[in-house]
């Protein structure tokens, strides 16, 4: 093909690029927010995969005896390390219900309002940000998978907002292991201690 052929195209003139493009529209406490944010979802998960550990670690398993139910907690440990919020939202719950000390207790709010915290932090996470309007607000673009659409105007407040809700959802977590009699793992909380002491560990 001939040059005069050829159809003449164009390329980004990167140099002319914003020096914080494309997260130059926001101010930067608004991205310090964000940050915190999802920072504050990440710590959920997190706990979630403690709460998972304990309230299933209680059950007594025969590595020898019974290898199988030995294996499939091992691998319900080893997900709780891997999945993200969705997928532990799910195994917690089956956890809570499982567990014979959580009967006298009714935890369905708390997994309503962590389904719900996933949806804000799907759109918070995966959401693609424009330009925000005149009050400092933007909604993020990302539609479930369900094709509905986030429609949240979000600002500052809107993430301060967030957070708070979240600190309650975090601490309804460790209560949830604590409020049954078991010690929270990786704090100083009382509770009966189904994990060895890491001090206490002898290594050979």
């Amino acid at each position: 093909m001939d040059d005069a052929e050829k159809t003449n195209g164009h390329v980004i003139d990167r140099d002319k690029l914003h020096g914080d493009f494309p997260t130059q529209f926001q101010e930067p406490a608004f991205w310090e927010e964000l940050g915190r944010t999802v920072a504050a979802f990440g710590f959920i998960e997190g706990e979630l995969a403690k709460a998972i550990y304990a309230l299933t670690g209680e059950k007594e398993f025969d590595p020898k005896g019974d290898p199988e139910a030995f294996n499939a907690w091992i691998k319900t440990l080893e997900k709780a390390l891997t999945d993200q919020l969705g997928a532990l939202i799910i195994t917690y719950g089956k956890a809570l219900t499982e567990n014979p000390r959580t009967k006298e207790h009714d935890f369905s709010r708390l997994i309503a309002e962590l389904k719900e915290a996933k949806e804000i932090r799907n759109a918070l996470c995966h959401g693609s940000w424009g330009k925000p309007d005149d009050q400092g607000r933007t909604v993020p673009k990302f539609v479930r998978r369900d094709l509905q659409i986030f429609e949240t105007p979000v600002d500052v407040a809107f993430f301060k907002q967030t957070r708070a809700a979240l600190r309650e959802i975090i601490c309804d977590i460790l209560d949830s292991v604590t409020m049954v009699g078991y010690k929270f793992p990786g704090s100083d909380s009382p509770g009966e201690q189904l994990w060895p002491d890491p001090a206490t560990v002898t290594v050979n």
